[in-house]
Formats: structure tokens, sequence, C-alpha cells
């Protein structure tokens, strides 16, 4: 049974990781306003590129937070963790019920390529798919937005999709907008993640006390010249989709690696490896004796 024939008005959980007064959330939260009853729980501060970070060596604190969208006033929650516990945090003890969908966003800023590694936009609904919710991660692809008009429409467009159809287990969509008026944006386009890379280095400066203290720089470089990629539909004109998935496996070289002799092949420092089930039994012994981190 849909969503739509139970009767009940879809729950749409709202997140991100720009901090619960960013803009783009005010526009996403408006526009999942149309399509269902709308909780906002997001972090107290911006997050922007903490990646799938959780917090478990401090409290984690929600604070109630005032948050209109047409309709009125919504529930909202301002955390102090990451993007990934707010969607924790929502769905085990904040939300009346499990939510439907879990929308992120609007980012303020690509998360193409390989930056959807580093995204708290992305981590959070990430996080949805793993608790087995649908999730959507939206981004306005300019780092100086102010118009999410356009990212609002197409924002909606794609989650009342969403909610007719639902997602395969452990999928979640990673739509990236162009930051274009609305009527200059050419449609949708179903994409794959580009490759890329940033060459990355640090400045060194120093603080008032001559100590030193280094900043990240860096030179995104994409690799890739498809042109189904996330990249090249943005710079098309496109609203790109990726499907994007937990699971880090790479499935397709699992059957070459399997052909390799694991057993016989040297150690690279010139000692020989344990023999036996030597690794495996340490594996064994920190599993029972050890907590991971």
């Amino acid at each position: 049974m849909s969503k739509q024939e139970s009767g009940r008005r879809p729950l749409i959980l709202v997140c991100n990781d720009d901090g619960i007064n960013a803009p783009g959330i005010a526009a996403l939260a408006a526009a999942m306003d149309a399509l269902g009853e709308v909780y906002v729980v997001a972090p107290a501060t911006e997050q922007s590129a903490v990646g799938h970070a959780i917090t478990v060596r401090d409290p984690v604190r929600a604070y109630p937070w005032p948050f209109a969208v047409p309709s009125g006033e919504v529930p909202a929650y301002a955390v102090s963790g990451t993007p990934a516990d707010c969607v924790k945090l929502a769905v085990n003890q904040l939300l009346p019920r499990r939510p439907d969908l879990v929308v992120s966003g609007i980012n303020r800023g690509p998360n193409t390529a390989v930056n959807v590694i580093y995204s708290g936009t992305v981590s959070a609904a990430t996080e949805a798919a793993i608790l087995g919710i649908d999730a959507i991660a939206f981004s306005l692809c300019n780092w100086e937005a102010r118009d999410y008009s356009a990212a609002a429409h197409y924002a909606r467009r794609i989650a009342r999709t969403v909610l007719a159809h639902g997602l395969p287990p452990g999928i979640l969509l990673n739509v990236n907008i162009p930051d274009l008026p609305l009527e200059e944006i050419k449609g949708i386009a179903i994409t794959r993640q580009a490759r890329s890379r940033w060459e990355e280095s640090f400045a060194e400066r120093r603080d008032p006390y001559n100590q030193p203290y280094y900043w990240l720089t860096g030179r995104f470089v994409n690799l890739d010249d498809g042109d189904d990629t996330d990249l090249e539909a943005v710079a098309q004109g496109y609203v790109s989709i990726t499907p994007l998935q937990h699971d880090l496996t790479a499935h397709a070289y699992r059957a070459m690696l399997s052909q390799w002799n694991w057993h016989d092949a040297p150690a690279s420092n010139g000692h020989e490896r344990p023999s036996g089930d030597a690794p495996a039994q340490h594996a064994r012994t920190r599993e029972a004796g050890e907590s991971h981190g």
C-alpha cells in the first residue's frame, strides 16, 4: 500500500549540514510542506565536510527551534552533533513515528564526484538509507548561491516521485541542481558519480604567539570525460540524479582477487608472514577483547 493510499500524510524528515539557520534548509522544508508532515532536525552549527562522522564520546543535545513553512510552524530541533547524528536521533527519539522520507539540503555548493565522500549533506541521506528509509540529498551547485527557488521546485518534484514509487533497499538519491533560473534548466538526467580527486596542500601560517598552524587548500581535478556523469549533466544545465549505495564493496573485482595466490606471496618487508590462520585468529581475539572506535 502506498503512503497516499494509507490515508495518512507522509512524515518527511528534513536535515542538512549547513546548519538549521541556513537558507537552503528553509527552502527545502517549504518545498516539502505540500507533500507531507514536516519535521526539521538539523545541526545547530555548520557541519559541512564532516562526512559520515557520528558523536560517540560526548552527549548529543537537541533544542526545540522555531521553524516555519508556508502552512505554519513545524516541529524542529537544533542538534549539537553531525548530520548523521541528526538522523539517528530523529528516527530513534524525536519523531512521533518512523519517517516515510528523509531529505537533506538544500546544500550550498555541489556534491558531485568525489565530494560525495566528504559531504555531510549526503551522509545524512546515507544514514537514512542504512536505517531502511527512502532518502534524497539535494545540492545547489554554487558556493555563493542566493536563490533557491529553482532548486526547491525540483526538490518537490523529485521527492513527490520518490514518495509515489519508493526506492530499492539501501539506495539513496544524490541530486545536484545547476544554479540557473528555472526556465533555463533543461530537465533531469540520471547520472553516475564522476571520477575525480582533490590535489591538496596545506598553507602554513602563524598565530599571534608565533606558533604554526595549517590551512587546507586544494584544486579540484576532474578525471572523467564521460557524458553520463553528474559533473557533465550539471555543466550542461541538467539536474543530476545519481543513485548511491552505502555498500562500498568493489563487487566486479572479487572474482579477480579470488584468483590470486594469497598464501605464498612474499611479505613486502622481506619477513615471512605467520602461517595458517594467524591473522584470522588475531581478528577473532581482538573482536572478543576490544571495542572498536
